[in-house]
């Protein structure tokens, strides 16, 4: 009989921040462990009518082999952490959100008479669009270089713009996750139906593709940058 006393009451986020390759485990099971990150497995698992038994099982099979120091994102220095979702997530965000703004409103035109979720993924999808262009731009001149000077000693300017930025950024992470999750149902995890086109089954692969990099962004910065950076 599987043990549920080690995991059942800790938080999804800090499952994940201790060892990343938890993350495929909760995505295979449909749980949020970056927006939803503070929840506790029971609880995730109370919510979604699954057995906690069997996803602890799944965590207890990767305790016998060491997780690749390369994702040991927790030990990173908070600068080199705050350069490495810059370099890596906004860059992807920045590049990927002008096509599929693009796309998005196409597919929506094109079939959206017999598909009208398609309507309000573009309608989603627009919004999402403004919102991450401005919490990308905040966090790139705001927040990560505050995050830099505090870590130079203490700064009392530095640590203020910290504490009010990532108050703000928080709220914005619920609503761009809370977005991808509705296009998610609507789409219905993504299924491409037997009669779409190229440009729907790219729009939606590229979707699915979206929504699995913003979990790993938002993973990052709530379970990890935000909470040592609110510390210096």
């Amino acid at each position: 009989m599987t043990d549920t006393g080690k995991y059942a009451g800790l938080p999804i986020g800090a499952i994940v921040t201790t060892d990343f390759r938890a993350a495929g485990i909760f995505k295979n099971a449909g749980i949020d462990f970056c927006c939803g990150g503070s929840k506790t497995l029971e609880n995730a698992c109370r919510e979604k009518e699954l057995d906690p038994a069997a996803l602890i099982l799944q965590l207890q099979e990767l305790e016998g082999s060491s997780p690749l120091p390369s994702q040991n994102f927790k030990d990173w220095d908070l600068g080199f952490l705050a350069d490495y979702i810059m370099n890596t997530h906004h860059k992807y965000v920045l590049k990927t959100l002008p096509e599929l703004v693009f796309y998005t409103q196409k597919i929506a035109t094109v079939h959206g008479s017999h598909h009208p979720e398609l309507i309000e993924v573009a309608s989603l999808f627009s919004k999402i669009n403004d919102e991450l262009r401005q919490h990308l731009q905040k966090e790139e001149e705001a927040l990560f270089p505050a995050i830099k000077e505090a870590l130079k000693g203490n700064n009392p300017e530095a640590q203020a713009i910290i504490a009010s930025e990532i108050a703000r950024m928080s709220a914005e992470h619920e609503f761009a996750g809370g977005a991808m999750d509705t296009i998610n149902v609507l789409t219905h995890n993504y299924l491409i139906p037997e009669e779409a086109c190229n440009t729907y089954t790219v729009s939606l692969k590229l979707l699915q593709e979206f929504e699995e990099d913003l979990h790993i962004h938002v993973h990052l910065e709530n379970n990890i940058l935000y909470p040592k950076a609110l510390l210096l």
